[in-house]
Order: C-alpha cells, then sequence, then structure tokens
C-alpha cells in the first residue's frame, strides 16, 4: 500500500519561509498529478483549499492566493513532492496535506478547486504563521 508522509511545517513569523516535503513510499512517476491542499483551522473538510498542483509532465498551477510566494516541485529520483513557501501571511496558517491521484488526467490536473479527484492523502502537517 502507497503511503505519502509530509513534513517540514512549523511556526513562523509573518514574512518567513518553509519548505514542506511529502515522501510518496511508490513511484512518485506512477501518478498523473499531486498536489497540495490546505485546511484552516476550524473549518470543515470540505472547504479544503487547492493551493498548488503539479502535473506528471511538470505542469503546475497555483491558486490566486499564493502566487508568486510558493513553488511546488517534485523530484522523481527522490520520489519526493516539495512545496516552497515565501512571505508566509498569518492567512496561510493551516495544515497543509500531500494529495495524488492515479485517475488517468493525462493533459491537465483537475482544477484545484475540485479534490475528490485526488485519491491518496498524506496525513498532513502543520503551518503556523504568527503576525
Amino acid at each position: 500500500q502507497v503511503h505519502l508522509v509530509e513534513s517540514g511545517g512549523g511556526s513562523v513569523q509573518a514574512g518567513g519561509s518553509l519548505r514542506l516535503s511529502c515522501v510518496v513510499s511508490g513511484y512518485i512517476d506512477g501518478y498523473y498529478c499531486m498536489a497540495w491542499f490546505r485546511q484552516a483551522p476550524g473549518k470543515p473538510v470540505k472547504e479544503r483549499e487547492g493551493v498548488a498542483a503539479i502535473h506528471r509532465d511538470g505542469a503546475t498551477t497555483y491558486a490566486d492566493s499564493v502566487k508568486g510566494r510558493f513553488t511546488i516541485s517534485k523530484d522523481n529520483a527522490k520520489n519526493t513532492l516539495y512545496l516552497q513557501m515565501n512571505s508566509l501571511k498569518p492567512e496561510d496558517t493551516a495544515m497543509y496535506y500531500c494529495a495524488a491521484t492515479s485517475l488517468p488526467y493525462v493533459r491537465d490536473c483537475p482544477p484545484l478547486s475540485q479534490s475528490n479527484p485526488y485519491n491518496l492523502w498524506g496525513q498532513g502537517t502543520q503551518v503556523t504563521v504568527s503576525s
């Protein structure tokens, strides 16, 4: 059974940076899309927000709220997904989840507003940004 394990969360002040990692116990390139989602404190699972996604061919998409500040990337050799987060803001405070889909999104990843296509999820890593 394949697992996703996130790490790299923590507490930082506004303007700081963090890099999240997500190790795939299987073969990362076997997934058409991988993504980072976040769930703010007190928000239900259905309001989990898509932050960034990366297609197997390397194409990336970002939520407007993080464009220019966050960068998603992957290292196929290490079977690891990353999220570099710069210029962090208090509103970035959330539990961050790594997700993968094995569904055949051959051309593009699903919109970040859709979490249902992702059928493999990690346990999450907490990011807290103080003002």
